[in-house]
This record gives C-alpha cells, structure tokens and sequence, in this order.
C-alpha cells in the first residue's frame, strides 16, 4: 500500500493545478457559482507559485509518487492577500483539494490534511488552525469535524457563504495522544 506524502510544490506542478482547477468536483467544493469553470478564479498557477513566501505555501500531495492533489498552508495575518482580513496571530489557514474524482473519497484528504496539521502544528507559536468551507459543502464539514475541527461561524469571504472552523492545538494534542 502507496503512503501519501507531501512535498512543496514546484513550477513543474503548474499542469497539475492548471487541471485539478477545471475539475468540476474542485469546483463545486470551492465556489457555489454555478457558471464558474475554473475553482480558483482563473488563477495564474505559474505566478501563484512563484509567489510564494514564508507565509504562503503550497504542498503536491503525492501516493507512491503520483500527484494526487494539494494543499496551501498559510498565515492568515501575514499573508499577502488579506483574505481572511483581521485576524489573530499565530495562526495557520489550510485549504486543500484532491484532483481527480478518481482519488476522493478513499482516506488520502484525511492524510494529508494529518501530514498538514502536523507541519502547522510543528511551530510552536501556532495556536490553532483555520478552515473556510463553503456553508454549502456538508460532505466537507462532516471531513473538518472528523478531524476535530469544530465550527465558528458563518463569514463571507468576497462571494462565497463559509462555515469557518477552528481546531486549536489543545484539542489536536487531544487527538494526537488518543492514537
């Protein structure tokens, strides 16, 4: 049995994310615009990745070598864009998606998301994590609270309807040693 792995993610990802965000089923998990034909807004993934900071990265999931989706981990007080605008320090954002309909639904989003709390969770100083699924995707709360997230709240972030989780260290510790 493949182990998922994570690795940072390289300009010769582009292909990958340029395809995993045409997927209807990223799509749908992303945005609630029924016309949208792209997850991430027509993105320029080669730019987006030349982009990155210390503050902002993006990791290739990969099973027995094979990219099967990816996650960005970020600060969300530091990061460039703002997007989660005033927020507290000391703070880790995760998204993630897996590429092909043919990967979901198998355990490998549980593991990585597992690989990235334990990266977020490595600093010290990091206090919780935070989540924004769209209010919409059930099937996606159900995943976060799996994995101990619990709810916050209903926030609007441009267009799109989320319910933000929080999984604070604390709890995750919990977790961790139940295993």
């Amino acid at each position: 049995m493949s182990v998922v792995a994570l690795r940072p993610a390289t300009p010769t990802d582009v292909a990958w994310l340029d395809l995993w965000d045409a997927d209807p089923g990223v799509i749908a998990c992303v945005t609630d615009d029924p016309d949208a034909t792209t997850a991430f807004e027509d993105i320029d993934w080669a730019g987006e990745l030349a982009m990155q900071s210390a503050f902002s990265q993006y990791f290739i999931a990969e099973l027995g070598g094979r990219p099967i989706g990816a996650i960005q981990i970020c600060d969300p007080q530091l990061e460039e864009t703002h997007y989660w605008g005033e927020i507290a320090p000391n703070l880790r954002a995760i998204d993630i998606w897996i590429g092909a309909a043919a990967d979901r639904g198998k355990g490998y989003g549980t593991a990585m998301m597992r690989l990235a709390l334990r990266r977020c969770f490595a600093d010290p100083r990091v206090t919780a994590i935070v989540i924004d699924p769209l209010a919409s995707n059930t099937r996606a709360h159900e995943f976060y609270r799996g994995l101990g997230f619990k709810p916050l709240g209903r926030r609007t972030f441009g267009q799109d309807d989320c319910l933000v989780h929080e999984l604070t260290r604390h709890d995750w510790l919990a977790q961790e040693n139940l295993r």
